[in-house]
């Protein structure tokens, strides 16, 4: 059995057909697949091929059978059936990889199945190695259902109307024009409009909550587990030195804006004179060990 975070023989489920997929069929006959695309766990890339034969500007990612990374975003990214058999650490990280590979303006399908009768691991009939299916639920709109598949459509989260937040709030309401960094079902990330230095980023969750301690275990899980991801990419990007990370939570520490949001705030050699202390700085005067 694998551990709780990853599931080594997933790629065994991948099913090898000669016909087209019936999700793919069916966002080809609705003309939703715009510009490039990319088929984000492709399998054996059996749709890449014959959407190409039938004037799709298509290209498939797998981890295992087409295992070159992309390097540019899509305008429209498809993804079938692969988030039912995926653990939730590894469904969390799909979903953030394919907020970072689509364009602002770009739209991602997800295929989840409907039929799935038993969840958690069984053994694969042909293969003889455990195989992990479950059952998936996300907060994007759905644009297809019966009883078999489900297809889900995501946007960038500053890119649609919000109508289950806050209307006055910036967080529930954020900026069409900024950059998303990352994005998953339960929280997103975007630099800080008022950065304190290269990097400067939060991560947000999507509910609207003023108090970081009234959120959901589940929910403040989500933020961490994107600040890790977050803490990657900066590093990759800006290269810093070491980290802050903190809350302001209540207007007594600080906070401004009444929707909970994690700093992450990159730090390089030299950038302040004296950098001891660290968080304790919030209280200048208590900042030293002296």
């Amino acid at each position: 059995m694998e551990n709780l975070n990853s599931n080594i023989f997933s790629h065994l489920t991948a099913k090898e057909r000669e016909t087209i997929s019936f999700p793919a069929r069916l966002l080809l006959d609705k003309k939703l697949l715009i510009g490039e695309v990319l088929d984000f766990g492709c399998g054996f890339g059996k749709d890449v091929e014959l959407l190409k034969e039938k004037g799709i500007n298509i290209v498939g990612y797998d981890k295992y059978y087409f295992p070159e990374y992309p390097t540019k975003k899509y305008d429209t990214i498809i993804c079938f059936y692969v988030l039912n058999v995926l653990l939730p650490e590894e469904q969390a990280n799909l979903l953030m990889e394919v907020s970072r590979l689509l364009k602002t303006s770009g739209k991602a399908f997800f295929a989840v199945r409907r039929d799935l009768q038993k969840e958690g691991f069984r053994m694969h009939k042909v293969h003889q190695k455990p195989t992990f299916q479950c059952n998936v639920k996300l907060g994007y709109k759905t644009i297809f259902k019966n009883e078999n598949c489900e297809i889900y459509e995501y946007r960038h989260y500053n890119q649609i109307i919000n109508i289950k937040g806050n209307s006055t709030c910036p967080f529930c309401n954020p900026d069409p024009e900024k950059e998303l960094i990352v994005e998953s079902a339960t929280a997103y990330s975007i630099y800080d409009s008022f950065p304190v230095s290269d990097g400067h980023s939060l991560i947000i969750p999507k509910k609207h909550c003023e108090d970081y301690f009234d959120l959901s275990f589940k929910e403040q899980s989500a933020c961490w587990f994107m600040l890790n991801t977050v803490k990657q990419i900066l590093i990759k990007k800006f290269n810093p030195d070491g980290f802050n990370i903190g809350i302001n939570v209540n207007e007594a520490a600080g906070q401004t804006v009444p929707h909970v949001h994690i700093h992450i705030i990159p730090r390089y050699s030299g950038d302040v004179k004296d950098p001891q202390g660290g968080v304790r700085g919030v209280i200048p005067e208590k900042k030293s060990y002296k």
